[in-house]
């Protein structure tokens, strides 16, 4: 067996460079930084979207208008064939369930089932929403899609 001499190739390692020490190491006296100016000093930076003290464009643009970004809900998919696998005939799929089998992680999070894969076994399913085509494979398992407590409590 050869004995191999691993290296970096050529050019990949450079010394790095040390600036300030003095005019004879080639970057003395302005260390290039230039003459003068804010970039020349200690601390020169700026932030940002700073524009030399015009008024910055996230400053000059009105701020209207509503986003509906802090209400949006957000669901958690399980498809049909995922149910297929994890439940067995005559379970209730419901968010206790579904921890329990460790597809979801909270209680509190709304799960929406979708109709990819095929559906043998009869199963009760109560969540927040059910896809028309998940919704017609349960019913023709012969299961069936009950509304969460949640929400025939809000519709009363």
């Amino acid at each position: 067996m050869a004995d191999f001499i691993l290296s970096a190739p050529e050019g990949a390692n450079k010394k790095r460079r040390i600036v300030g020490r003095g005019s004879s190491s080639g970057s003395g006296t302005t260390a290039g930084k230039g003459n003068k100016g804010q970039q020349s000093r200690s601390g020169g930076k700026t932030y940002v979207g700073f524009e030399g003290g015009q008024m910055p464009l996230y400053r000059r643009i009105a701020h209207r208008g509503f986003s509906n970004y802090p209400f949006k809900k957000e669901y958690v998919c399980l498809n049909v064939k995922v149910l297929e696998e994890k439940y067995s005939s005559d379970e209730t799929v419901n968010n206790e369930s579904l921890i329990a089998k460790g597809l979801i992680k909270s209680a509190s999070a709304l799960v929406k089932v979708l109709g990819d894969g095929d559906l043998t076994k009869k199963l009760t399913v109560s969540v927040a929403k059910v896809s028309a085509s998940a919704k017609e494979k349960i019913e023709k398992a012969g299961g069936s899609v009950v509304a969460p407590a949640e929400k025939a409590s809000e519709e009363k």
